[in-house]
């Protein structure tokens, strides 16, 4: 009742409708200037998630900070970079990237800022590698020389087979990562060889990706509204009839990115496709209305009466449409995810929106139309012309659809049993998996940075294995130190660690140096004060800081630095478990306990509460719908035969996933609150315009022979706008955005073909126990 008075204002009030509309909508567009930008993958976990706390006092003690890694590269060359010209060239480019605002400067890795081991005759010298101009063949040969003899410098600064180096750049802030980089990239131009630079590292491709996120929303929202607009006036045929549907869809994405800035929500990689989520999503309840009132309307005077008539058929399935599509996405609050929540909860925001917007502004817009712009809207059936949109190939799928449905009903039914049996399998060879690097096309340059780079060094992919102990000195101990020794050695035998470095590998080198590198000297020490002395040499000798990048000052804690050639969550977890096995059969000396930092690390953890999160949230969330179904129905029967859309639609999707070897993702993950919401939408139309015309017809052949007219129209059109408002993601540059685009088309068919043949064919089978 209070709905139909909503309805009946605006149709009485159309003007003041607008008007109220068009002045809220500039206070929404306000809030866009106060947009902030969060690409962080560390913003996936509240700041006092015990994992990330314990990561940044990490940081905090061993003195380490997120790196853009720098790589050189020379297949031209038989000695690769090293040679006299391309290593001054890189000694000129490390000058001129110290400089650049946010690089820290003295933890720069590069040869011309690291310091080499060497003695000679009992005594230590510590120094950088390139000391200053390298001059002809042989003095860039020793060089690399000198790096390949030193473990600690091998695989992370020289590349083990002697023709690449690296150029660490630690950074204040990973938000600058992009803006750094850019520089970066414009310092090494003006120094080009023969050589190539690659460019990589986590937080460069965390912060490249949100550039590009914004550029590619940007370019995508606005063609999914271009595309909704054209498949619209093909469905419709009228300009001035779809005209406020797309604002409908429009004041919906406004109004919820500026309630979302307004509120001081940072726009995160999530949150970012809210509009391209919200564009097709926006214009459903739309083509329905827009579907009944093409079929009802006679010109005229009785747009007003058409419109109440439409309402009162399409109000109910309208509302819990909408409901249960905010159900799917509000059901993500479940996540212990904050962008996840943000994104679920205003997603679910606009869907309401939206549908409150259908049930007040199309209406009054319609109502403030000039009468010359319905004429010729529906065409006198007298003249022997049919409406326009009803023949063609949409009639013919139809008329396909409905003979599969009423001839083939019990064949139908077993192909779907056929099919959630193969789903089941499929879901069952599920893998999950990420990784920021593979946010991009194999051909971006990151990507291919990534691979050049993880081929030539130890890897680019950073974990921490941080070793605790509670006693000052602990880890000058010998068994401590060999315990740490025997652990890298483990960790080592791992095929995706390429390479670890320790306090160890500097105490072996020390002794290896003293003793004039003599075969087999690269030993620890068998006494703590034969180590003392090795570490309090190099303090002598050397900048102590270096050395607490992996010790603490009072030698409490120690960090093996773990390279992983591959960034990906199942690569890290493998090395975790691997790591845990080993801990179990070899425990930690007394008083010591190890814990895992670092970036790769934080992927993992979050990953694992996304996975959780969306299984809870998919599983409250699906019985939080068939109770709507049940109480919109008053059946349990009916409530259950609503589901099988939305259950057959996430089986097969995920079974495919499964079967085609992609990664559950995050994109994947999400879209499973889009499939619970959708899927049903379709389902709730169907079943109740089923209800309506058998208790108009009191016989179940007719009532299925006629929901493949407007009821089936309607969906279908449905299905295709919001499938293919989704192709513009298609041609995106980055992954994500392509998986959505080709997982909503997926969605897309498999409902609506499952709504529209599965369903009927239940009911053929089951119309005699069927109750309108």
């Amino acid at each position: 009742m209070i709905l139909h008075k909503i309805v009946e204002k605006s149709l009485n009030h159309p003007k003041s409708v607008v008007i109220i509309y068009a002045l809220l909508t500039v206070i929404f567009l306000l809030q866009f200037s106060k947009i902030s930008i969060d690409t962080d993958p560390e913003n996936m976990l509240y700041n006092d998630e015990p994992a990330r706390v314990a990561h940044r006092e990490f940081k905090e003690e061993f003195a380490l900070h997120d790196s853009i890694v720098v790589g050189v590269v020379d297949n031209t060359s038989p000695d690769g970079v090293f040679t006299a010209d391309t290593l001054n060239r890189i000694s000129d480019i490390t000058k001129e990237i110290a400089v650049i605002d946010g690089v820290i400067a003295y933890d720069l890795i590069s040869p011309t800022t690291t310091d080499d081991i060497e003695g000679s005759g009992g005594v230590l010298t510590i120094e950088p590698l390139m000391k200053g101009a390298v001059k002809g063949s042989s003095g860039a040969l020793a060089i690399r020389d000198a790096a390949l003899a030193n473990p600690i410098l091998k695989d992370m600064l020289v590349s083990g087979d002697g023709k690449a180096v690296a150029i660490n750049v630690p950074i204040r802030q990973k938000q600058e990562s992009y803006r750094i980089s850019s520089e970066i990239e414009k310092i090494i131009k003006g120094h080009m060889g023969s050589e190539e630079y690659h460019i990589t590292g986590l937080p460069v491709a965390e912060d490249t990706f949100g550039v590009e996120m914004f550029r590619q929303m940007a370019l995508s929202a606005p063609l999914a509204g271009l595309i909704i607009f054209l498949l619209m006036l093909f469905f419709f045929r009228r300009v001035s009839l779809i005209i406020s549907p797309m604002i409908v869809a429009m004041l919906s994405i406004i109004w919820v990115m500026g309630l979302l800035i307004g509120a001081g929500y940072k726009v995160h990689i999530m949150s970012s496709m809210i509009p391209i989520f919200l564009m097709p999503i926006s214009v459903v309840d739309s083509i329905h209305i827009l579907s009944e009132f093409f079929d009802e309307y006679r010109g005229g005077t009785g747009r007003k009466e058409t419109f109440i008539k439409v309402f009162d058929k399409l109000m109910t399935p309208m509302l819990y449409t909408s409901i249960t599509s905010t159900v799917g996405f509000a059901s993500l609050a479940l996540t212990p995810i904050p962008p996840v929540r943000v994104f679920g909860l205003f997603v679910a925001l606009g869907i309401m929106l939206a549908w409150f917007f259908t049930l007040t502004f199309i209406p009054a817009f319609t109502m403030l139309m000039p009468e010359r712009f319905l004429a010729g809207l529906v065409k006198k059936a007298g003249a022997g012309e049919t409406k326009v949109g009803q023949d063609g190939l949409m009639r013919r799928a139809q008329e396909a659809l409905g003979y599969l449905s009423l001839r083939r009903s019990r064949l139908v039914l077993i192909a779907t049993l056929i099919i959630i049996a193969f789903s089941a399998y499929g879901i069952s060879l599920m893998v999950v998996n990420d990784n920021p690097v593979y946010w991009f096309n194999k051909n971006h340059k990151i990507r291919v940075a990534d691979r050049v780079l993880n081929q030539h060094f130890g890897g680019t992919y950073m974990a921490y294995l941080v070793l605790n102990g509670k006693t000052a000195g602990l880890v000058k101990k010998p068994e401590t130190m060999r315990y740490i020794e025997n652990l890298q050695r483990h960790l080592g035998t791992l095929e995706v660690v390429g390479k670890t470095t320790s306090i160890v590998d500097v105490v072996k080198k020390i002794g290896f140096e003293l003793r004039d590198r003599k075969e087999g000297s690269a030993i620890i020490p068998r006494t703590s004060s034969a180590i003392a002395q090795y570490l309090f040499l190099y303090e002598m000798s050397g900048d102590p800081e270096d050395l607490y990048h992996l010790v603490d000052p009072d030698y409490k804690k120690a960090a093996i630095w773990v390279h992983l050639k591959r960034g990906d969550n199942m690569d890290m977890k493998s090395v975790m478990k691997s790591t845990e096995d080993y801990l179990l059969s070899n425990p930690p000396p007394p008083g010591m306990r190890a814990e895992w930092a670092g970036l790769t690390y934080i992927n993992v953890v979050w990953q694992d509460k996304m996975v959780s999160g969306m299984r809870s949230a998919l599983i409250g969330s699906f019985v939080m719908v068939l109770i709507i179904m049940v109480i919109l129905f008053r059946s349990i029967f009916w409530g259950l035969i609503s589901m099988v859309p939305l259950t057959v639609t996430i089986a097969l999707i995920y079974g495919l996933v499964g079967w085609t070897g992609k990664s559950y993702d995050m994109p994947i993950a999400v879209l499973s609150s889009l499939t619970l919401g959708l899927s049903v939408d379709f389902a709730i139309h169907l079943v109740e315009r089923t209800r309506q015309i058998y208790r108009e017809k009191q016989n179940w052949t007719v009532t299925i022979e006629g929901i493949f007219d407007e009821p089936v129209r309607a969906i279908m059109r449905n299905a295709v706008v919001i499938a293919l408002g989704f192709t513009p993601l298609l041609f995106a540059p980055l992954m994500p955005y392509k998986t959505v685009g080709v997982f909503m088309a997926a969605i897309m068919a498999v409902s609506a073909l499952v709504t529209l043949v599965v369903l009927p064919s239940i009911m053929v089978v089951l119309k005699k126990r069927l109750k309108a």
